[in-house]
C-alpha cells in the first residue's frame, strides 16, 4: 500500500564560497518556497565564507561545516584539510539525522561534498546544480550517486551520466528576469545622456585588475569616439582608478565601485564588457547585448575560458583573453561599437542561450524527487 504524500517538504541546500554559487542558491530557495510556502529548507555552507553572512540576510537557517579546500601543491597543511573533512562528514551525519529532508540540493562549494556524500550514503535523493561548461571536481565525484544534475550547458555528458542530466539553465537574480526598465530611465538613474552609445564595464563585485587598467589606458579613445562608460571598477579598486581619471577632464564616464541596478545597467548598454563567470554570463544571456568576455586566468581548471568558448562557438559572443587585453581590448571595442550589423547579430545569439525559468526547472526536478521518495517509502 503507498503511503500517503506527506504535506510538509523539507530541503537542504549546501554549497557556496563565491556569489557564483549563493546566487543560484538562493534562487532555487525562493523558487521552492514560492511552490511551497510551508517548505522547510535549511543552508549547510562552510564556516568563514561568504554564505554564511549571506544566506541569513535573505531570510533562511544555515549550519557552517569547518570544511576547505585542498592545497593544489604538497603542504602540511593538507593534513589540517583532511581533519577538517572528517569533522565535517560527522556534523553532515548528525544534520541530515536531525533535520530529514526529502531532497538535497548541492551548488559547489566546499560544504557541499561532504553533505550530499553523507546524503547518498543514507539514500537520500540528491541534486547536483553545476553552473559552468566546465564541470567543478567535486560535482564530478558526486555525480554517479546524485538523482539528477542540472546543468547550464549542453555536451555535459563527458562529465556526467547522461540519463541524469536535465539542462536548466543557472537561476539568476529576479530583477534581471522581470526588469521593467525604459532606457530614459536608466539613463537618468546614471546619468547618462539617451543620445551616445553606452559601454558597460564590470569585472565582478571584486574587480578585474587587467579589465579596469585595459580600460584606463585607452579611456581616451573612448572618450574621443564619444563613447560613454558605465563602469563598474570594484571596491579594491575604486580608489586608483579615480585618481587617475581625475587629471585627465572626461565627460563621458561614470565610475562607480559597484553597481546596484545591474537590470538598468544592462539595459542602457550597447556593448558589455566582462569576465565570464558562470551567473553573469547566464544574467547577460538574458540581457540579450553584445558582449566582449575576458575569461579570468584565476579560476579553478581555466572554467572561465570554457564558460565564454561555449557562448563563442555559437557566434553568441566575442572573447579577448586577460593576456591580450592590454593591447587588444580597447580596439576590439571601437570595432564592435561600430559595426551595427554584428552587435545586432551578437545580442540575438546571445538571447537565444538564455533560459528565464530556470529556477522554476531546477524545482521541478526536486519536487518530482520528492514525490517519487514519498511513494516509494
Amino acid at each position: 500500500m503507498n503511503k500517503p504524500i506527506s504535506m510538509e517538504r523539507k530541503f537542504i541546500i549546501s554549497g557556496g564560497g563565491t556569489g557564483g554559487h549563493i546566487f543560484p542558491a538562493l534562487s532555487i530557495a525562493n523558487g521552492i518556497r514560492k511552490r511551497d510556502p510551508d517548505a522547510k529548507i535549511l543552508f549547510v555552507g562552510a564556516l568563514g565564507r561568504m554564505e554564511m553572512e549571506r544566506v541569513p540576510a535573505a531570510g533562511y537557517p544555515i549550519v557552517g561545516l569547518p570544511v576547505e579546500g585542498l592545497q593544489r601543491k604538497i603542504s602540511f597543511r593538507n593534513l589540517l584539510v583532511m581533519y577538517k573533512l572528517m569533522i565535517s562528514l560527522t556534523r553532515a551525519r548528525r544534520i541530515l539525522n536531525s533535520f530529514k529532508p526529502n531532497v538535497v540540493i548541492g551548488v559547489g562549494g566546499y560544504a557541499s561534498g561532504p553533505l550530499l556524500r553523507v546524503a547518498n550514503r543514507k539514500k537520500i535523493p540528491t541534486v547536483i546544480q553545476e553552473q559552468n561548461s566546465y564541470a567543478g571536481i567535486t560535482n564530478r565525484l558526486l555525480a554517479n550517486k546524485a538523482a539528477r544534475i542540472c546543468v547550464a550547458y549542453q555536451g555535459m555528458d563527458q562529465y556526467f551520466p547522461a540519463a541524469k542530466i536535465v539542462v536548466t539553465g543557472n537561476p539568476v537574480r529576479e530583477e534581471i528576469i522581470n526588469s521593467h526598465v525604459k532606457r530614459p530611465d536608466a539613463c537618468k538613474f546614471f546619468n547618462l545622456s539617451e543620445d551616445k552609445p553606452v559601454l558597460l564595464v564590470i569585472g565582478g563585485s571584486q574587480g578585474a585588475r587587467t579589465i579596469n587598467n585595459s580600460i584606463l589606458d585607452g579611456i581616451r579613445l573612448l572618450e574621443e569616439a564619444n563613447i560613454q562608460v558605465l563602469w563598474q571598477t570594484g571596491k579594491y579598486y575604486y580608489k586608483n582608478m579615480m585618481e587617475s581619471l581625475q587629471s585627465m577632464g572626461l565627460s563621458n564616464i561614470r565610475c562607480l565601485d559597484f553597481i546596484n541596478r545591474m537590470d538598468m545597467a544592462y539595459h542602457l548598454a550597447d556593448v558589455i564588457i566582462s569576465r565570464a563567470g558562470a551567473g553573469t554570463i547566464s544574467e547577460l544571456c538574458l540581457a540579450g547585448k553584445p558582449v566582449i568576455l575576458v575569461p579570468s586566468p584565476n579560476v579553478a581548471e581555466d572554467h572561465q575560458t570554457k564558460n565564454a568558448m561555449a557562448l563563442v562557438q555559437q557566434n553568441a559572443a566575442l572573447m579577448v583573453s586577460d593576456k591580450e587585453a592590454p593591447g587588444k581590448l580597447v580596439s576590439t571595442i571601437l570595432q564592435l561599437i561600430q559595426n551595427d550589423q554584428l552587435k545586432v547579430s551578437l545580442g540575438e545569439k546571445c538571447k537565444k542561450m538564455g533560459i528565464p525559468d530556470s529556477a522554476e526547472r531546477i524545482v521541478d526536478e526536486i519536487f518530482n524527487l520528492a514525490a517519487y521518495r514519498d511513494r516509494s517509502e
